[in-house]
């Protein structure tokens, strides 16, 4: 009677070890699944990341660049003034050169002047939108981050068959799935103190 007993408690913890060994399985294939998922995903939002940090360096320099057009276009007519001022009594049309010149680069300084405002607001466009690709960079970092802990701990749940560790595994895995799921609808779940500890 007494075998007939133990062979029933160990077909029962086997049963048991089997059915936690189960969920551990399912747990660690759907989080590997979401995992890879989301590492597509980041490796995407780092791509637009990079085309938004090199068109924002282009526009900055392509704003220096009209700064420095802007700046000789007024140091231009600056001489042309200063020339025209000092002349001993100028012929009208020379007068008259000198004074369509300066208009010309007084203009094209203007134009440079309103093309840099221009060049500037596209530049911190671009660079709003890095720094909204980051926030999802991080949030899948973080998903990434939280569900590898998890899988860990589920494996060392199928070992010890402790079944609280899987509580705590499921934990990790939860926030884990919610960062990415963040990612990937966009929302503004951020926590920064976890990513200045990823930084």
């Amino acid at each position: 009677m007494a075998d007939v007993a133990e062979q029933a408690q160990e077909a029962i913890e086997q049963a048991e070890k089997s059915r936690l060994n189960s969920a551990v399985a399912v747990l660690v294939a759907l989080s590997a699944t979401f995992v890879a998922l989301c590492n597509v995903k980041d490796g995407n939002v780092v791509q637009a990341m990079a085309q938004a940090q090199a068109g924002a360096v282009d526009q900055w320099a392509y704003y220096q660049s009209k700064s420095t057009k802007q700046h000789l276009a007024e140091t231009t007519a600056d001489q042309l003034t200063v020339q025209r001022d000092i002349a001993v009594n100028p012929s009208p049309e020379a007068r008259k050169l000198l004074d369509e010149k300066i208009k010309q680069y007084t203009a094209e300084a203007q134009k440079y002047e309103k093309e840099k405002d221009e060049i500037k607001a596209q530049a911190e466009g671009l660079a709003k939108q890095y720094d909204a690709y980051n926030v999802h960079d991080d949030q899948f970092d973080m998903s990434e981050a939280c569900l590898s802990v998890g899988i860990a701990l589920m494996g060392v749940t199928a070992l010890t068959q402790k079944r609280w560790l899987l509580v705590v595994a499921g934990v990790f895995a939860g926030f884990g799935t919610l960062f990415g799921f963040a990612g990937f609808a966009g929302w503004n779940l951020h926590p920064d103190w976890l990513a200045k500890l990823l930084g």
